[in-house]
């Protein structure tokens, strides 16, 4: 696990200075050793958590022959099969790194060795003999790579801050677009983010890009290309145990310890039991919970499942003042603006597992593969009158944050031109699924395309990485996810009831009462924030932020303040924490330099009343 990022110029040499000052933006993705390598028209810097081979997986990696210098984030889990298939056509390996097959993968079988990897990864292959740069990400988006295509060159990084870094831009501009997708659903989504001229590389996407600047992209994987299979509960338990079997052998290939995240719910609960049942055992079990708050607590259940399991569990309990004084440190941290306040309580976790562990197991992507989401299971005629009023993603992924009103009454002018395309990525996702797909399968792909790596992995990948810790999702390994994807309908979702196929698949671990538990995602106690004395304080610090000042009107902020007065509710909370969340990221990025590291605990409201 690490932190890459890269300059390839269209003339003369790239600045070394600004890959040092990449170098030490993204240390905390990499705290134990660095690497640079400056040849020509390429520059590549590299910072390493040391996980595999730890006394020879450094970075930059080069070929026998030295025409391939390769840099990556991740984890290559099939590394041994492939090298060993490599070794047979006569390849030779310096190191035991799991990153050294793709070298060689490029060389036997071209571009189409993006196939044969099996992974968590976003990698810069430098090709010096065509002078050509090839980047790469893995299939579901687990590990970021951002990009700037600009006239000079094209710069790349594993944060958005990292760019900000390579390229020496003290001032980036908003874009409108990635803003008000994050204020209409929660998060910037597909290749648009809050920043103008960078993008991201989607899930499963590679990019080629020759030395005169020319580029070439092209979709490797997509969840729309998997054939949904008819099956029945034997047919397909048979076929999932020899799959999470292998699966779970390449995912516990470590040579430092890990940990487990536990929320006592049935994914990470079913992890744990895998690990054991691989002959694993975590040294420590976390969770969280809020004692005092009015939110769902998870630590009773996540300590039965460890005692069940007999492992040794911590348990973090924090207040709401304390929670909401990681904010300002998470938005940093995310680089991304993402309404997910979960993302608070993980990053109080990440910090505890860092201090014991280097490797955390979660539980992510078990919702996506076998339908456990509440609104999977929307009522059918709720959809299609959600749908007349917003057609094209048969009114899944159709409720604004902001209704057209408050649009109106509170957004600039560039934001509602921007505001009419903000469903485009939902609508596209669910329309390039084959015809003969249920809405159902529709629902997960829309959610694999856009939320899961958008949202829901930004949250996982930041606050674990801005702690020196590499989280592992063995739920998210693709052949899990096209596994899920193929069950029939009638194996994920009967009645009210979710993922009935991994439920019944668990039985012969887990306790039959946990397995009839309720979908229950981690709750924070956010809705106290924007209530009581700190209304006005809230009104004054949104009002006097020069971004939202920038985009948005006065009147509509102060309208919003005095709805909260009068009737508070959970959707005004909601509207409000999303534009405090943008004025802190204004703060930080934008009127500072994006790389100056706020406090740990830090009151945001303090934070922009200064």
């Amino acid at each position: 696990m690490c932190g890459i990022a890269g300059i390839f110029v269209k003339e003369g040499t790239p600045d070394q200075a600004s890959l040092l000052d990449a170098l030490s933006v993204m240390r905390h993705r990499g705290p134990e050793d660095i690497g640079l390598h400056l040849s020509g028209q390429i520059g590549l810097a590299f910072t390493r958590l040391s996980i595999i081979d730890l006394d020879h997986g450094q970075q930059p990696i080069y070929s026998s022959d030295n025409n391939l210098c390769l840099i990556g984030n991740g984890e290559i889990y099939n590394y041994i099969e492939l090298r060993q298939q490599l070794i047979g056509k006569g390849y030779r390996f310096i190191t035991q790194s799991d990153f050294e097959p793709i070298l060689y993968a490029y060389q036997e079988y071209g571009l189409n060795f993006l196939d044969h990897l099996e992974g968590m990864f976003a990698f810069a292959l430098y090709d010096q003999r065509h002078n050509r740069l090839l980047l790469a990400r893995d299939r579901l988006g687990i590990k970021p790579l951002f990009i700037a295509r600009k006239s000079e060159g094209t710069y790349f990084g594993s944060e958005l801050k990292v760019l900000f870094a390579l390229q020496k831009q003290p001032r980036p501009s908003v874009d409108p677009v990635g803003l008000v997708q994050y204020l209409q659903s929660g998060f910037a989504t597909t290749d648009a983010t809050l920043c103008q001229g960078i993008e991201r590389l989607l899930p499963g996407e590679a990019m080629l890009i020759e030395s005169s600047g020319r580029c070439r992209c092209w979709r490797y994987w997509a969840p729309q290309w998997i054939e949904p299979r008819a099956s029945d509960f034997e047919d397909a338990a048979g076929r999932f145990d020899t799959l999470i079997t292998d699966v779970m052998r390449k995912h516990l290939r470590s040579d430092v310890p890990f940990g487990l995240f536990l929320s006592g719910g049935i994914d990470s609960t079913t992890l744990l039991a895998l690990t054991k049942a691989a002959g694993a055992q975590p040294q420590r079990t976390y969770s969280i919970g809020f004692p005092g708050s009015d939110v769902f607590n998870e630590l009773s259940d996540a300590q039965r499942i460890a005692r069940h399991f007999q492992v040794e569990h911590v348990t973090i309990e924090l207040d709401e003042q304390t929670v909401f004084e990681r904010m300002p440190y998470m938005v940093f941290a995310a680089d991304e603006l993402i309404d997910d306040y979960a993302g608070l309580a993980l990053s109080y976790l990440a910090e505890r597992a860092a201090a014991d562990v280097k490797v955390v197991f979660t539980g992510d992507g078990g919702d996506e593969a076998f339908a456990g989401y509440s609104r999977y299971r929307k009522i059918y005629l709720q959809r299609w009158l959600r749908n007349l009023r917003r057609p094209g993603s048969g009114g899944f992924r159709a409720k604004p944050g902001f209704t057209q009103a408050e649009v109106k009454t509170l957004f600039n002018s560039h934001l509602v031109r921007a505001n009419t395309i903000w469903r485009q990525p939902f609508i596209a996702s669910w329309q390039a699924a084959p015809k003969s797909w249920s809405d159902l399968q529709r629902m997960q792909t829309v959610d694999i395309d856009t939320v899961l790596p958008d949202r829901y992995l930004v949250k996982t990948d930041r606050m674990t990485m801005a702690w020196g810790l590499e989280a592992r999702v063995p739920l998210l390994d693709h052949q899990v996810i096209e596994f899920g994807l193929a069950l029939p309908d009638q194996l994920k979702i009967q009645g009210r009831q979710g993922k009935i196929f991994l439920r019944r698949w668990a039985q012969r671990w887990l306790p039959v009462d946990h397995l009839q538990l309720r979908k229950r995602g981690l709750s924070v106690p956010v809705d106290q924030w924007p209530s009581g004395a700190r209304l006005p304080r809230l009104e004054r610090v949104l009002l006097g932020n020069a971004g939202i000042r920038e985009w948005f009107k006065p009147a509509g902020i102060q309208q919003l303040i005095a709805a909260q007065y009068r009737h508070p509710s959970s959707k005004t909370r909601q509207k409000l924490l999303r534009l405090l969340q943008f004025a802190i990221w204004h703060r930080l990025f934008i009127e500072g330099n994006g790389v100056t590291v706020p406090e740990k605990r830090q009151d945001p409201l303090n934070l922009l009343d200064t």
